[in-house]
């Protein structure tokens, strides 16, 4: 295979892993709103909170769609095959989602029927089914998924489908996987943890500052113990790995602590990424009055989850198995768009620091000033 096409894989997993640890940064949002209730006592501390990740979930959602998009160019046949196949996971997510958007926009309008109650209500099914459905989602990635691939099908004009599920689940039957749903739990409680560093850094609120900080000692302990678990199962576990010669893909033992091992840059990231998730939690939970642990934390966050995504696929990897057919699982070789899709596809992502230093300026502006009780009252400007 041409060199230039492998490195355009690799380049193309990169950047969907990226994309991938940024979606999983931004899912405070969805933390927040999963604690609306528990740190907000009173309706003015609600609406603070709601005020605060409300001026973000537009950047969750526009990551999510990314993510998805990047996935459909660049690995389409993943995208047929997951999307396609395990549909109710994703409609679920997608569901999710639109509840968001609409609770946001139309809570507090006035005359809608439902109430301001109810959208708040759909804000925290939300905050904690999105997070978790998404890592449980991911968590297939590791322990596959039930699946049958064949090419050969296209051929058949009566139903040309290339990918068809092996059960009547579509996706959901990856709820009832252990070490999917543990990550799923990890990826839930470490959003509601990032949610409490936001707070504490973009609410000017001494009782929701001292509420947060009490409840980062629970929300971290929680998620040491499944974030933990999953890890320690995960270098430990058999892996799916590809035979780089005959394309076979096979089990293979401690094949993601191999991968660590084989690939020493992704694991200093994974190193990194954990160290300041640990910083950022722990010096916000000692005595003082620092409040910058969300850069931390969320940085580490990002470098976390990209390492774990790129043992998935770099390093002759199966990003997503089959435990119904192994030789039709998927790898970033035999599920890839054509060598002239990515390259195109690669001019275009230079476009990406625009994007990024765009969305660092609009974040900066939005946060230019603390949310207070004072601009909470104040009928100036739009507030949630």
């Amino acid at each position: 295979m041409d060199s230039t096409y492998i490195l355009l894989q690799h380049y193309w997993w990169f950047l969907v892993s990226l994309l991938g640890a940024l979606l999983v940064f931004l899912l405070f949002v969805q933390g927040g709103q999963s604690l609306l209730f528990t740190i907000g006592k009173t309706e003015l501390q609600q609406k603070m909170l709601l005020n605060s990740t409300g001026r973000k979930w537009e950047f969750t959602f526009t990551t999510l769609v990314t993510f998805g998009g990047a996935f459909f160019a660049s690995f389409p046949l993943f995208y047929s095959t997951s999307f396609g196949g395990a549909y109710w996971v994703w409609m679920l997510i997608l569901a999710c989602f639109v509840l968001q958007a609409v609770s946001y926009e139309y809570q507090s309008k006035k005359g809608n029927l439902l109430g301001k109650k109810t959208y708040q209500v759909f804000l925290l099914l939300n905050g904690i089914l999105g997070p978790i459905l998404l890592g449980t989602a991911v968590g297939t990635f590791f322990n596959g998924a039930e699946f049958i691939v064949n090419k050969g099908q296209l051929t058949d004009v009566a139903m040309p489908v290339i990918s068809t599920w092996a059960n009547p689940w579509h996706g959901l039957e990856a709820a009832f996987v252990f070490w999917n749903v543990c990550l799923g739990l990890a990826v839930f409680f470490l959003a509601r943890i990032q949610a409490l560093l936001y707070f504490i850094n973009n609410i000017d609120d001494a009782e929701i500052t001292v509420r947060c900080r009490k409840h980062l000692v629970i929300e971290t302990a929680l998620f040491l113990v499944f974030f933990l678990t999953f890890l320690v199962h995960l270098l430990f576990a058999d892996g799916f790995a590809v035979n780089p010669e005959t394309k076979e893909v096979f089990m293979q033992p401690y094949k993601y602590f191999t991968n660590l091992i084989e690939m020493p840059a992704v694991t200093v990231i994974l190193l990194v990424g954990v160290v300041g998730v640990l910083y950022g939690i722990i010096r916000t939970i000692l005595p003082g009055t620092w409040k910058k642990g969300i850069w931390y934390c969320g940085t580490g966050t990002v470098l976390t989850v990209l390492a774990l995504l790129l043992c998935a696929g770099w390093n002759n990897t199966a990003y997503y198995p089959s435990i119904a057919d192994l030789q039709s699982s998927l790898t970033i070789e035999n599920s890839c768009s054509s060598p002239f899709t990515l390259k195109v596809m690669s001019y275009v992502s230079i476009l990406v620091p625009f994007v990024l230093a765009y969305i660092f300026y609009a974040w900066r502006a939005l946060d230019l000033r603390k949310i207070n009780e004072k601009e909470m009252e104040s009928d100036k400007g739009h507030t949630y």
